[in-house]
């Protein structure tokens, strides 16, 4: 084909002219190493050599008449003494024949129709237009020549990188290079302009032109549509040298600098109008690192234009994502990733600068607030972008975007950006103009993807920000019930939305005022305030990818259920916020919510049950009770409320509520207002137990400083009045001493205030046993600091040290109690070890597991006194055994495992008959429940001797198999789960016990009338199949078959749903085993072996 032969032709006439050193990209050779005058010599050498080639070849015949015709049409062409222009002018010439035979090759190619016998997978034929690599090199050379001779050399001081700048070949041409009058340079530059721009608009061509050259285009396009129209000084010169472009042309320019940007990747676009825009004045002046080249400053017009059309840029769809790639690629965040990614994203200032220029308004917009509304959206997507390599550059410039523009500009910030950011949350809540009634059951309201975003991108630009304004902390406010309630929907199962939300309600709690906290919590406990929670009609429900949605919620038309569920979830949300409270220790709000609802509770004993009672009174008809009825329902709500939450935190942070004097101190305070507004029993115990609190504090349980007891003189008026209100006089006495002693700074202490101290403390370590007290003698005679966090609902702890030498001060003085002393434990290790044994059978429950829990830990310390008395202690903890309560009895069984564990030959045939001894009597249930926990405790000592329990084997498989006859029910499957946990223990020490194991086992699934006994027999083939694993196939092997037919019999004979279960689970541990054992696992392993 001719135009293939011309195409061919013309990358070779661009290889001529070019040279070897052209064609190798200019990197080196014999352009860069001559000086001016041989740079000259040989542009003129090249061009001779060209015109001789194609004078002389008949086979360029057709590109030379090519050549000819584009000629007449250009009238840049013309011959010119000027050698780098004429150079230009050839190199232009043979890149437009270029386009013009691969435009004219593209537009006669038809491709073929695909052949049925390739395959689908085939690439497809190559395009006749398409260059070689070899061929996109020459025509890569020939553009960088084209650029550095033809339009470098005509733009204006300041107007895109100077020559001298780029490389030594450049700096080269710039003094060979003669720009000669304004008009003729700007002749010049407007024709390779057009002619780049004309070349650029073929695909392939374009790409290699806007890819490698868009800044000086661009610089040579804006210089010639805006630029000035004659030179400072050419006032003085002909007219005909000052003449530059006529109008048309410099319109046709802007409409080729419009076209170019919209056409260009808007990122490079950004790029180049940055570096096209120069550096400031300041940074031109300031001096740098040696070989550092800065920008030259830009004209005050290329200026105002770079930056009009960045603002441009910015406003349009897309735009702020395209300057924010355009600024951070060129640190290294872009596609490509890696290092460069990775130090983009260390280089948080270039972020923090990009975030600036997205919050200032450019001067070209119409208003801030027009540039908002444009700029703002865009600001708020690239929260949501999640593609890894750049999404941490990205999120970090909109979330600095943010609060940037929340600090500048309030107002706008607060309707354009945080409004829209908590929509999704704020869009159901109960103040919503929404109406929901209407819609069915189900209707999704908020998408998961929508309420994903919205948590996401709030924990972004909340959290980031250490130092929140009131803007920002205003604008969350109102979504605060909605989030918190998605917390407690995520705590009821699995998501990852339950950390975020964590993690904003914690910020905000701790970030806003301790008012604004106190009231944010009481209305999330719905003890009133400003808190909004989601529409009556709108719930929470679970999504497909971990997240959730607001959905239309289903009515329930049953009153009682309806209550039930509203009751249901107060209560739970109660719970989580506890459990949210938790995770704000050490800034003490959970203590000053915890008073706050001591202060609520005051104020509605305040009001008294006298007013209720006169108001029923008063009330004369039916009609008039129930409307009082109805109206004082409300308050009775929230006291209830109140109890229960005080109650809660009680429970729940009992050791971390209070942090410091001040907290103790308003607690006690709270405590004697109520006592002095009424007097039940359960105030006058609490009452009692503030006041210890007061006198252990006074005793020295904690170290007070001046401003401290300044704090406790606030407590003398309550006292004194409790001393003349109270009804019980030892609470008055009490009262009254405790005042004396505050007044006098603990230099007078009456004997009833060290009595109190010493009960308080004493409680507090019968609670906590009495190793600390042994360690502590143990230790020596020195002083360790104490404890600072104190309890409302527990005695302070006592101090860890103890004073040989010196009694307590509150036994040798009984008037006296210096102050700053701490209050000695009077007891010895072994009095205490019988106080102990003492408060194992306290009735009060609490007590009682705690002192044997205590003991445990003594035994698991190998105390030498509680050692020596392990008989009464085994016999403290199986009598525990028949508690009714778990907290004890499970005490009691951890305490005999670990007496097991040190003495098994004394305590396991003790335990032994205890499980193997027959119920009688008229305990009989009860004693089957004992033998059950007696059991329990054999287990876990199986555990704990691990392997040793070889030596128990048979004792141990003869009770249980015993345990497997018993006439209960629940002892039998008890006894047959003890057994298949003592099989997984044993492994190959089972031995010839498998078959009677096997035996029983056949026995009572095939016999037993009872589900939970079957189950219990199939589930320990399960435990047995499971703890043998591999090793089945030897410890099993005679029995093995036994065990494959009796679950064979399962499936087929067994009607209850659980024992097939077990019976498929242990055919499917089968199956796993056999497999094993018939296609093991192949080991490549090499074996060497050594000749002799």
């Amino acid at each position: 084909m001719a135009e293939t032969a011309t195409l061919r032709r013309a990358a070779e006439a661009l290889e001529l002219l070019l040279g070897r050193a052209g064609a190798a990209g200019l990197a080196s050779g014999p352009l860069q190493a001559t000086q001016s005058a041989a740079l000259l010599e040989s542009l003129s050498f090249r061009v001779a050599a060209l015109e001789e080639k194609f004078s002389q070849d008949p086979q360029w015949s057709e590109l030379r008449r090519l050549r000819a015709e584009i000629c007449q049409e250009a009238w840049w062409a013309a011959p010119c003494p000027d050698v780098p222009w004429t150079f230009t002018t050839q190199a232009l010439l043979l890149l437009l024949c270029l386009k013009q035979c691969m435009v004219l090759l593209a537009a006669g190619h038809s491709p073929p129709q695909p052949s049925p016998k390739v395959g689908e997978a085939a690439a497809p034929p190559l395009s006749p237009d398409a260059l070689s690599i070899s061929q996109e090199k020459t025509v890569q050379a020939a553009l960088q020549l084209v650029a550095i001779l033809g339009l470098c050399p005509y733009l204006l001081p300041g107007v895109g990188l100077p020559l001298r700048h780029r490389t030594e070949f450049s700096a080269l041409v710039q003094h060979i290079v003669s720009p000669g009058n304004f008009s003729s340079a700007t002749r010049r530059l407007h024709a390779t302009c057009t002619v780049l721009m004309e070349i650029a608009q073929h695909p392939s061509l374009g790409t290699l032109v806007l890819t490698r050259h868009l800044g000086d285009l661009l610089a040579g396009l804006c210089q010639l549509a805006f630029g000035p129209t004659r030179r400072k000084g050419d006032q003085a010169k002909p007219q005909e040298e000052q003449m530059g472009l006529t109008e048309e042309e410099r319109t046709r320019c802007r409409e080729a600098v419009q076209g170019l940007l919209d056409r260009v990747y808007q990122p490079l676009v950004v790029r180049e109008l940055l570096i096209l825009q120069g550096g400031s004045k300041q940074g031109s002046c300031s001096h740098g690192h040696e070989g550092e080249h800065h920008l030259a400053p830009a004209p005050a017009w290329l200026r105002r234009l770079c930056g009009q059309l960045l603002s441009e840029r910015l406003v349009r769809p897309g735009g702020v994502q395209a300057v924010v790639r355009g600024i951070l690629e060129g640190a290294g965040a872009g596609a490509a990733g890696g290092s460069g990614a990775e130090a983009a994203a260390a280089d948080w200032r270039k972020c923090d600068s990009v975030a600036r220029i997205l919050s200032s308004c450019p001067q070209q917009s119409l208003s801030l607030e027009e540039y908002y509304q444009q700029v703002c959206p865009q600001v708020l997507q690239l929260l949501l972008i999640q593609d890894r390599l750049t999404a941490q550059q990205f999120q970090r410039v909109a979330a600095t975007t943010v609060l940037t523009m929340t600090r500048e500009h309030p107002p706008q910030a607060e309707k354009y950006l945080l409004s829209p950011l908590l929509e999704p949350l704020l869009r159901c809540l109960d103040v919503a103009e929404v109406s929901l009634e209407d819609l069915p059951a189900g209707t999704v309201l908020v998408k998961e993807k929508e309420l994903t975003g919205c948590v996401e991108s709030v924990f972004k630009v909340y959290a980031a920000d250490p130092e929140p304004s009131a803007v920002l902390l205003g604008s969350l406010q109102p979504a605060l019930g909605a989030l918190f309630s998605l917390y407690c929907f995520t705590k009821q199962n699995v998501s990852f939305l339950r950390t975020l939300c964590q993690e904003i309600l914690l910020w905000f709690l701790q970030k806003c005022e301790r008012e604004t906290a106190l009231s944010i919590l009481e209305g999330l406990a719905r003890l009133g305030g400003a808190t909004h929670f989601l529409h009556p009609c709108c719930q929470f429900q679970a999504a497909g990818e971990g997240g959730a949605v607001i959905a239309v919620k289903e009515a329930v038309r049953d009153e009682e259920e309806a209550l039930y569920r509203k009751v249901s979830a107060e209560q739970w949300q109660l719970e989580q916020l506890v459990d949210l409270l938790s995770g704000t220790r050490g800034s003490g709000l959970a203590g000053d919510f915890f008073l706050h609802c001591l202060k609520e509770l005051t104020r509605v004993a305040g009001q008294g049950g006298s007013d209720m009672e006169s108001t029923l009174l008063s009330c004369k008809s039916s009609v008039n009770l129930e409307q009082w009825c109805n109206q004082s329902l409300e308050p009775q709500e929230r006291q209830l409320r109140v109890l229960q939450l005080v109650a809660m935190l009680c429970e729940g942070l009992s050791d971390t509520l209070f942090t410091d004097i001040s907290q103790v101190v308003e607690f006690v305070a709270a405590t004697l207002q109520r006592s002095c507004v009424g007097g039940s029993a359960v105030e006058a115990q609490t009452l009692r137990m503030a006041m210890g609190l007061v006198a252990a504090v006074l005793g020295g349980a904690v170290q007070l400083k001046s401003a401290d007891l300044a704090t406790l003189k606030l407590l003398v008026p309550l006292l004194e009045e409790v001393s003349h209100v109270h009804p019980e006089p030892a609470i008055q006495e009490l009262a009254a001493d405790l005042r004396v002693t505050i007044c006098t700074h603990g230099a007078f202490s009456p004997e009833s205030v060290g009595a109190a101290a010493q009960r308080t403390l004493g409680k507090r370590e019968a609670g906590e046993g009495a190793g600390r007290a042994t360690t502590g003698t143990r230790q020596g005679r020195a002083e360790t600091p104490r404890r600072t966090t104190l309890e409302p609902a527990s005695p302070l702890p006592q101090a860890h040290t103890e004073s040989s030498t010196a009694a307590s001060p509150l036994l040798v003085a009984p008037g006296r109690l210096p102050a700053g002393k701490p209050v000695a434990d009077p007891l010895s290790s072994s009095q205490a070890l019988q106080e102990l044994l003492l408060s194992a059978y306290d009735p009060d429950i609490p007590s009682r597991a705690a002192a044997l829990r205590s003991l445990s830990r003594l035994i698991e310390q190998r105390d030498s006194e509680a050692l020596k008395m392990r008989e009464k202690l085994l016999q403290v903890f199986v009598e525990s055994l028949d508690h009714e309560d778990s907290f004890v009895y499970l005490s009691a069984i951890q305490g005999v495992t670990l007496l097991s564990a040190a003495f098994p030959e004394e305590v396991l045939p003790s335990l032994l008959a205890q499980y193997e001894s027959s119920p009688t009597g008229t305990r009989e249930e009860r004693t089957a429940e004992t033998r059950m926990k007696v059991g329990e405790a054999l287990v876990r000592i199986t555990r704990a001797l691990g392997d040793l329990v070889f030596s128990y084997r048979d004792r141990l498989i003869h009770v249980f198999l015993r345990g497997a006859r018993d006439p209960d029910g629940a002892l039998r499957a008890s006894s047959l789960s003890n057994l298949g946990e003592l099989c997984q223990i044993l492994h190959f020490q089972l031995g010839s016990v498998v078959h009677e194991v096997t035996l029983c086992l056949a026995t009572v699934v095939k016999s037993d009338g009872e589900a939970e006994v079957r189950r219990a027999a199939v589930h320990v083939v399960v435990l047995l199949l499971r703890g043998l694993s591999k090793r089945a196939t030897e410890v099993l092997q005679d029995v093995l078959l036994d065990l494959y037919r009796l679950l064979k019999f399962v499936l087929q004979r067994e009607r209850d749903e659980v024992a097939v279960l077990h019976a498929q689970l242990a055919l499917e541990e089968l199956d796993a085993i056999m497999r094993q054992f018939l296609f093991p696992a192949p080991s490549l392993e090499k074996k060497i072996v050594i000749l002799p």
